[in-house]
């Protein structure tokens, strides 16, 4: 069941963490919690490379694991933003884990559609176009100086939440 979970749960926690965000960036979400969400991502994202290392060892999963290596001190960036900025909507910290995270995925998705077949690679490709897409909508709107809730940093915030949630969404179902 441990096992199933580790292979499931992602499908339910990438869209989590981007509606979250989105609502964050709308000022639905106080800083608070917030910070609660990044201490909590923190650990599993440890935990969860830790658990998975040897599973994680070969193919796209390799890519996968490198992914979580490296965004783990990016969200830790984002967490030492939000403890230690007094405006965390302007901290580069929090701007650094925000960026990082719609970027990181999408070699991987990529790759992962290079190394797929027939709809999953279909479904890769369209998971890392969309998440592109998305990432560099964010940000420019974010080097643009537009505000947080404006709709191009929004909008790419969904593209990116829906182009990682078709990804991993297709790679619970199918493996």
């Amino acid at each position: 069941m441990f096992r199933r979970t580790r292979e499931t749960a992602p499908a339910g926690l990438v869209p989590l963490a981007w509606g979250f965000t989105i609502a964050a960036h709308l000022g639905l979400v106080a800083d608070r919690p917030v910070l609660i969400a990044h201490l909590v991502m923190d650990v599993l994202l440890v935990a969860f490379v830790g658990l998975s290392w040897s599973d994680m060892a070969t193919g796209v999963l390799r890519a996968w694991r490198l992914v979580i290596l490296v965004g783990t001190p990016v969200t830790l960036a984002g967490t030492a933003g939000l403890l230690v900025a007094a405006d965390p909507a302007s901290s580069p910290l929090v701007a650094v884990s925000v960026v990082g995270w719609t970027l990181l995925p999408v070699p991987a998705l990529w790759y992962t559609g290079r190394a797929s077949r027939g709809d999953a690679r279909a479904v890769n490709y369209a998971a890392a176009a969309l998440s592109c897409a998305g990432a560099l909508g964010y940000l420019a709107g974010l080097v643009a100086g537009a505000a947080p809730d404006s709709g191009l940093r929004l909008a790419g915030l969904a593209l990116v939440g829906v182009g990682q949630t078709i990804g991993i969404v297709d790679a619970a179902v199918r493996y």
